[in-house]
């Protein structure tokens, strides 16, 4: 049994996060990916010290963050891209305008849980959605990918 201590003793579904950038609010997503980060280990073996070797913490890595989502109304992810991106970044001078986006976890209730606040963030990949003439009955889906330079995590108070 899983317990938790910040969610009243019950462990929140993760059926719905919403994507803001810079404030702005790009809409809701089903599914989110590579919310992790990977700390390097560097090794220092001291002379005459035979009974282990030291560990000190190195670089973080993060990977990038990939967001799925059925199409909605909404053009503001694909406007993004296209500003972090061909002539959007060569309108600016070939300098790369990076973002903060805040990934939140919704409740059922619709009330906002957690969110990772995206530092250094742009997108890297968008994928739209399979388009067949023969209906295979699955949603029309579109991706996110986003490069970043960390997160931090930020649980509401309820």
């Amino acid at each position: 049994m899983v317990t938790t201590s910040g969610f009243k003793g019950h462990v929140p579904d993760s059926s719905s996060f919403l994507l803001e950038v810079d404030g702005t609010q790009i809409g809701m997503f089903a599914e989110v990916s590579g919310l992790e980060v990977t700390v390097e280990v560097a090794s220092y073996a001291e002379g005459g010290q035979n009974g282990f070797v030291h560990k000190f913490p190195g670089r973080m890595n993060w990977p990038n963050i990939v967001l799925r989502r059925g199409i909605c109304e909404s053009d503001a992810l694909f406007a993004w891209v296209m500003k972090s991106s061909g002539s959007g970044f060569a309108s600016n001078q070939n300098k790369l305008s990076v973002s903060t986006a805040a990934i939140t976890l919704i409740g059922s209730d619709g009330k906002r849980l957690r969110a990772w606040e995206v530092t250094g963030a742009f997108p890297v990949r968008w994928v739209g959605p399979e388009l067949a003439v023969a209906s295979t009955g699955h949603p029309a889906m579109e991706e996110i990918e986003l490069a970043h330079q960390g997160f931090v995590s930020k649980t509401f108070k309820s």
